[in-house]
């Protein structure tokens, strides 16, 4: 096919086609812009999608929210007003752009009293109050603006202001500025998230430390006593507390038969409070209890010296501890016993077959610096069953949200006593039904703590003979 136009046919000249190449210039030119302008646009929201996955610190990011938003709509200033978990203006996260224009803005927004309360980001008639605020400082400038939102919850508030007059908006950028306000509360909710997950770990390491001061305190086995059997066992809440039982020794320098024989001192307290500093101040009055068991002094000159001597310590913590302690000589089977309002223990007598409660006058320990406690003294019989317990077994929450309390309590032991159980045997059967009433899949509030002393029941007294 030959290309060249036929003989007679004038040549068209260059100067009649001027339009059409025009035309084209000119679509290929919009074309390009279009083009050059989405990939503009995407690499701004890609730059922001970068800073949301790598950045761990949200203060970075949100300085480049108000850059970002300015430039996707093609705007001259952004604000981004972002909120605290209470839904309070986190006054110290507000950033802008440009920064100089806005300086008089920001320092009303930081001193905006209604933002400064909890829930003012699900008020309504609050946020509109902090709207007409950005409108009075952006005088004759268009503004736009929209709701940080995460997972429901109000995480800030976005805008966007021209100080060229009113805005040409479009629904476009509407969707740039609603995916921008997005990304910004998820970025928002994770720094909220990864707070929270550190301060459980911290909780997390609180707990530990406190359980392994717990477990310190505890006794790993219960002493050989000649004519009584003995068993205890700590149940831990989900949270440390501050449950304490002990078995010393009044002469620690006795061994064998002679130790066995020799008089021992059986304690159970709790300190009010949970967590390390519970544990803590327990390890301290145990310190403090040891040294004072070495004294043998009766019971109620021991909570006497042991109130005066923490004192200090307790008044600076702001704690009080419950504190029940006996001493008892196998030789004649005396128990005495003072009480600093710790919950009695409960006796049942074998030859009566019911139980009572063990009680003597006395303040917490630490209430007071002149306390006074009064002694009381049993002589414990064949058969006789001794059950020491702190509050965490009778106020223990039962699946219908009533308490353990101590007449299920002494119900369970007298039933225990009566089917003739060893110790252990009494304990087992104290925790199963405990166990029970709270329901396996739920954790107990506070720790729950039971010593049982049993009296053997052929029971020969020993020579008085030391």
């Amino acid at each position: 096919m030959n290309a060249k136009p036929p003989r007679g046919q004038s040549r068209p000249s260059s100067h009649n086609i001027p339009q059409p190449l025009s035309a084209n210039s000119s679509l290929k030119e919009l074309l390009d812009s279009l083009s050059s302008e989405q990939l503009r646009n995407q690499e701004l929201l890609v730059s922001l999608g970068f800073a949301l996955r790598s950045f761990t610190n949200l203060s970075r990011f949100l300085e480049l929210v108000p850059v970002v938003a300015s430039r996707l709509v093609g705007v001259e200033g952004a604000l981004i007003v972002p909120f605290q978990a209470d839904g309070r203006v986190w006054r110290d996260q507000i950033q802008a752009v440009p920064l100089g224009a806005s300086e008089n803005l920001l320092r009303n927004l930081s001193a905006f009293e209604p933002g400064m309360a909890s829930g003012f980001g699900t008020d309504e008639a609050k946020i509109l109050l902090m709207d007409q605020l950005v409108q009075r400082h952006m005088v004759s400038v268009g503004i736009f603006s929209t709701s940080v939102v995460s997972r429901g919850r109000p995480r800030g508030r976005l805008y966007v202001f021209d100080f060229r007059g009113s805005l040409v908006w479009s629904e476009v950028y509407r969707r740039h500025l609603q995916l921008i306000a997005d990304l910004t509360g998820v970025a928002i909710e994770n720094d909220l998230i990864i707070k929270e997950a550190r301060l459980h770990e911290r909780v997390d390491r609180q707990l530990s430390i406190g359980a392994e001061i717990q477990a310190q305190l505890l006794p790993d086995s219960c002493p050989v006593v000649e004519g009584v059997a003995l068993a205890a066992r700590c149940r831990p809440a989900f949270q440390v507390g501050g449950d304490y039982y002990d078995f010393m020794p009044m002469r620690p320098e006795l061994i064998g038969k002679r130790r066995e024989r020799g008089r021992w001192a059986f304690v159970i307290g709790d300190v009010m409070g949970k967590g390390v500093p519970a544990g803590l101040l327990m390890t301290m009055l145990r310190g403090m209890l040891h040294a004072e068991v070495l004294s043998g002094l009766p019971p109620d000159r021991i909570l006497h010296d042991l109130n005066q001597l923490a004192q200090g310590d307790l008044a600076q913590s702001h704690r009080f501890v419950t504190l029940f302690y006996s001493d008892f000589d196998p030789r004649n089977r005396r128990l005495r016993f003072a009480n600093a309002a710790h919950n009695p223990p409960l006796i049942w007598r074998a030859q009566n077959r019911n139980v009572e409660r063990l009680d003597a006058p006395g303040l917490l320990i630490g209430l007071q610096p002149d306390a006074d406690y009064g002694c009381g003294e049993i002589n414990l019989e064949a058969g006789d069953v001794l059950l020491y317990y702190t509050d965490g077994v009778t106020e223990a929450l039962g699946i219908a949200g009533d308490r353990f309390d101590e007449v299920r309590l002494i119900r369970i032991l007298e039933d225990a006593c009566k089917r003739d159980l060893e110790a252990q045997g009494i304990l087992d059967e104290l925790f199963l039904r405990l166990d029970r009433f709270v329901g396996i899949d739920h954790h107990l509030e506070d720790d729950a703590s039971m010593v049982v002393l049993k009296v053997n029941e052929s029971l020969t007294l020993p020579s008085l003979n030391k």
